[in-house]
């Protein structure tokens, strides 16, 4: 009786190990299998139309972050300040694009998107202004420094004013891009980090009340 159950104990232990062994091959087939994810794949969008996407919503006498008016909006109350919203993503090279359009404050603004976020002062930036200029820049260690140029340049396929623009942002690579209105209008190299968030970002110079709405914000694989 002893043997028969040992025996019996062994053949359920073989037949289990081979199981195993059928699914194994059978998972690694699977993955073999699995189509690659094409260029030009989504890797994120947000139409902004659910508060619960991710997004930072926060208000204050310095500046507001939120979802309104189908979109999602930064309004920043005092000079000389930039603010910026995450999705709260990690992601490799990427192609961001967004629609943005000027609500109110002066012209003379910044607003625009980031990639590779990895904290609070360590982030590339891609900015346009409403009186026709633009630059890819960094953040490193909290120190705000251009890329693309020396400073901000005018580039004539902005939309001014309260125009709608859009942009898009390559990262790719150490290779950073900045398209307006499907035009080429800035270049920069950069080796820094490989990865990190995306999101979006607004600024004021002397005179406060920039006030963006962005909207159709995506993310694809280059």
């Amino acid at each position: 009786m002893v043997e028969k159950t040992l025996q019996s104990h062994i053949r359920t232990y073989a037949t289990l190990i081979l199981i195993a062994s059928v699914m194994l091959f059978l998972c690694q087939a699977c993955n073999l299998l699995e189509p690659p994810i094409d260029s030009g794949s989504v890797l994120f969008q947000d139409d902004f139309s659910r508060t619960a996407s991710g997004w930072d919503r926060y208000s204050d006498d310095t500046y507001l972050t939120d979802y309104q008016n189908g979109g999602y909006r930064i309004a920043i109350f005092t000079p000389d300040t930039n603010v910026w919203a995450r999705p709260h993503l990690d992601l490799g090279d990427t192609v961001i694009q967004v629609l943005t359009t000027k609500l109110d404050g002066p012209d003379d603004n910044v607003f625009g998107v980031l990639c590779r976020y990895q904290d609070a002062r360590n982030f590339y930036f891609f900015l346009i202004s409403s009186d026709g200029y633009c630059t890819i820049g960094i953040y490193q260690d909290g120190s705000e420094i251009l890329l693309s140029s020396d400073a901000m340049l005018p580039f004539e396929a902005i939309n001014q004013g309260e125009d709608t623009n859009h942009i898009r942002a390559d990262c790719v690579g150490e290779e950073l891009s900045l398209y307006i209105n499907g035009a080429l209008a800035a270049q920069a190299r950069a080796s820094d980090w490989a990865q990190g968030d995306v999101g979006l970002i607004a600024g004021t110079y002397d005179k406060p009340g920039t006030d963006i709405l962005f909207e159709n914000f995506s993310v694809l694989l280059p």
